[in-house]
């Protein structure tokens, strides 16, 4: 743990805490990416997955909304996980406008590897830490991305 952290590029030399995060986010995100790939996911499909393994059935609006990422992305994920064979989507029978998505067996035969693979990242993330730090850092990490989701709504234009 006495490894020197990295210098900023200049530019960056006034914003070092996103820096950190940003290598933070980068490396972790590589490294849940390649676990995913193990399992034939891609970023993303795991956190739609966790949603209907909690409440299968829902719509595409919901999960949208539950997963927090954006239209397109949902739209192309869903898509590529009907093709392989791990939900379906059907419309409502309220309304044919709403697509309701539900787990197929091999959908759900992937909770464990995912719930697997969150454990592992874990136990890798926080190695080094004491519960205190864990603690810690996660209660600043949802500070901060509260205030960064918070100043997105309101100035939506920049």
């Amino acid at each position: 743990m006495s490894e020197t952290p990295p210098e900023p590029p200049s530019a960056a030399r006034e914003g070092s805490l996103s820096f950190a995060i940003f290598l933070l986010a980068r490396a972790h995100r590589g490294y849940a990416a390649a676990m995913l790939r193990a399992m034939n996911l891609h970023p993303g499909q795991e956190l739609l997955l966790m949603q209907l393994f909690d409440k299968d059935g829902q719509t595409q609006a919901e999960l949208l909304e539950k997963a927090g990422l954006d239209h397109s992305t949902v739209s192309k994920s869903l898509r590529r996980m009907q093709e392989a064979g791990l939900l379906t989507r059907e419309q409502a029978p309220h309304d044919r406008r709403v697509m309701v998505v539900r787990l197929t067996d091999e959908g759900r035969a992937l909770r464990a590897p995912i719930a697997d693979m969150w454990r592992t990242l874990e136990q890798i993330t926080v190695r080094d830490l004491t519960p205190e730090q864990i603690e810690t850092f996660t209660a600043s990490a949802y500070v901060i991305e509260r205030s960064v989701r918070n100043h997105v709504r309101q100035t939506p234009g920049e």
